[in-house]
């Protein structure tokens, strides 16, 4: 019996809980909230440091696409406004006579006055305001080169050009220069106005014109740098216009960040290109074969770009310029990492006049189906004129050309031509496979 009194007190013992330490819990709550505001402030540390990286991991990997607005001619402008004032002056003939008068009434007051040395030297200075403003668009492309000398040692040799800062699509620096200076080398760089230099990578280059256009990192770009360079802006060449004033900026006599000015004297003259033809604006600028760089008008835009390349070198010592309106489209496909499509045939617009004249049928003449060209190995000839392409009808030049752009390497595409026989001509097609100079 004691033992089962012993056994009933057991089971009816009762355990209290440990008292609660309100001293205590409150000091555990101040350091988990301490923690907790020391993990948070770490995190967005952590955060800011890492989010360039986070986002280059997370972001799509294509550049963003790089526009280049195309040019028009303003002949239409031209003539409205032609149009405009000739009723203009007619209207005022209308009016009643006493308003009339009063218009006949205004005089003005001139004064000629001969300009001085001074007003040519203040002109002169506005123009180098001009080039020192556009100077912060241009930089220094060096290629090195790696060789081996005649004693079996190996050195480095660098070829230098200059260059215009032409875009930035957020992860690079896009910069137009010419091909030859950096073609098979070993490294490229790029020295910004405060001689800045850092890496380049060639994104893509045209083999018929010979530009290429380079990427530089904006990353690696001080911020220094990037307040001191700015974007070159490509006006409309379209329109130009002899007599003009233009400042030729790069380096127009082999030594960069030159300054020369003078004047349009022609453009009227053009060059014939695989596939292309371009208008070149003669200056009365000295030259210098060697030299390279782009030619801005008076309001800082660049309207064309004298290179060294041997299809628009000509032996002459003044400046030409090729018309960067019509350079606009190849510099677009460039700056995104795109080929240039290439048929190769050199032709001509066979115009209303030709075309009555000489009994051709109108389209574009081809002159010469380049060798070894798609054009040739498709059976293009000499004298065939070119109609249609892909269906799409092809009248001149300008025609062929933007479809020509529309089209991607590898691309098969049915060409319809006229070819002369003994009954006159008849038409044609033949499959071309679009190509890529290089």
């Amino acid at each position: 019996m004691p033992y089962k009194n012993d056994e009933q007190h057991f089971i009816k013992e009762k355990i209290k809980d440990k008292p609660v330490n309100k001293k205590q819990l409150l000091h555990k709550g101040m350091a988990t909230i301490g923690y907790a505001i020391l993990f948070g402030f770490v995190s967005c540390l952590v955060f800011c440091a890492l989010q360039p990286k986070i986002e280059s991991w997370f972001a799509s990997k294509e550049d963003q696409w790089v526009g280049i607005p195309k040019d028009t001619l303003s002949d239409e402008e031209n003539e409205a406004d032609t149009q405009a004032d000739t009723e203009q002056e007619a209207s005022l003939d209308d009016k009643e006579p006493e308003k009339k008068d009063e218009k006949q009434k205004t005089v003005y007051i001139t004064e000629k006055k001969e300009m001085t040395l001074n007003d040519y030297q203040v002109l002169q200075n506005q123009l180098y305001q001009i080039g020192n403003e556009v100077n912060k668009s241009i930089v220094t492309v060096t290629g090195v080169h790696e060789g081996v000398d005649i004693f079996d040692s190996p050195y480095e040799a660098t070829g230098q050009a200059s260059g215009l800062i032409i875009g930035n699509n957020k992860k690079e620096l896009l910069v137009l220069t010419e091909y030859q200076v950096i073609e098979d080398v070993k490294s490229i760089r790029v020295t910004f106005i405060n001689n800045d230099t850092q890496n380049a990578t060639l994104k893509k280059y045209d083999g018929n014109t010979g530009i290429a256009v380079l990427g530089v990192p904006v990353e690696k770009i001080a911020k220094a740098t990037m307040n001191q360079i700015e974007t070159a802006i490509l006006g409309n060449s379209l329109n130009l216009r002899q007599g003009k004033l233009v400042v030729a900026l790069g380096s127009p006599l082999g030594t960069n960040y030159s300054i020369l000015t003078g004047n349009i004297t022609s453009v009227a003259n053009t060059i014939t290109t695989d596939d292309r033809n371009y208008t070149v604006f003669t200056t009365n600028i000295v030259a210098n074969t060697k030299g390279n760089g782009v030619l801005v008008n008076t309001d800082g835009e660049v309207i064309g770009l004298f290179l060294k390349s041997s299809n628009f070198q000509k032996e002459q010592n003044t400046l030409t310029a090729v018309s960067i309106s019509e350079l606009k489209d190849i510099i677009e496909l460039l700056s995104n990492g795109l080929n240039v499509p290439y048929i190769g045939i050199r032709g001509s617009t066979v115009t209303d006049a030709i075309s009555e004249e000489y009994d051709i049928p109108k389209g574009v003449y081809v002159k010469e189906a380049v060798v070894d060209s798609p054009a040739m190995t498709a059976g293009l000839q000499t004298g065939d004129v070119i109609v249609a392409i892909n269906k799409e009808e092809v009248s001149s030049m300008r025609d062929y050309q933007q479809i020509l752009l529309k089209l991607k390497k590898g691309e098969e595409v049915k060409i319809t031509a006229n070819r002369q026989n003994a009954q006159g001509y008849k038409k044609f097609t033949c499959t071309v496979e679009v190509g890529v100079l290089r």
